[in-house]
């Protein structure tokens, strides 16, 4: 199984000024390596998430960073995203994958579940994600997870894990070192002092120092 962890970057919950926003995620990527750029505006109409798709989606594949929508199969696949991630109170797993086809990601929320993880690996979707690790104010999280969910996992499972809730550059290599594939992260980048291009810097430094200490 792969030793790497990298960043998964999700986009705030309200992006009012999609010009500003892309300068800042241009900033982001220029400053280390990113999978992956989730965007996720929660109960927005679909003319407000499918301009941020073609503002954004741009900035991320010249950065060779995957899009990923957030709650909606439907869109995710009409506006050619590269895959889509879905919630436990979303649409089931086996019709996300049914609208976004077998050549396009579909991620599932597991919160803090192993159960709800195997079941989603068994079925065959791209990753699983757990948390919330940390508190976190970008959405609210039902469950608290340990990263020893992670080290678990990682121990017997193919299927990439992603690590979410209150990740930073303070608390990444934790999680990284328990044996996350993947730390998404939002407010640990958009609401960085040092600012964006700092904040994946210096996560990606956490990462290393977390995948240095893996046993």
């Amino acid at each position: 199984m792969t030793l790497d962890c990298r960043l998964y970057l999700i986009t705030p919950p309200v992006l009012p000024d999609l010009i500003a926003f892309g300068l800042e995620l241009t900033k982001a990527l220029e400053g280390g390596d990113v999978a992956a750029l989730q965007i996720r505006l929660k109960d927005a109409p679909d003319d407000v998430i499918a301009a941020a798709v073609a503002a954004l989606a741009p900035i991320a594949r010249a950065h060779d960073v995957a899009v990923i929508l957030n709650d909606r199969p439907d869109l995710a696949a009409s506006l050619d995203c590269d895959g889509v991630h879905v919630g436990q109170g979303d649409m089931p797993f086996a019709a996300a994958r049914k609208l976004m086809g077998k050549d396009r990601m579909v991620g599932v929320t597991c919160h803090d579940s192993r159960h709800l993880a195997m079941e989603a690996a068994e079925a065959g979707a791209d990753y699983v994600a757990f948390g919330a690790f940390y508190p976190t104010t970008t959405k609210e999280a039902p469950t608290t997870a340990d990263p020893e969910i992670l080290s678990i996992w990682h121990e017997v499972m193919e299927t990439p894990s992603v690590a979410i809730g209150g990740v930073t550059a303070d608390n990444a290599a934790i999680l990284a070192q328990a044996g996350a594939d993947f730390l998404a992260v939002s407010a640990g980048v958009w609401g960085y002092p040092k600012g964006p291009a700092a904040a994946v810097a210096d996560l990606n430094a956490a990462i290393a120092a977390g995948l240095a200490a893996r046993v």
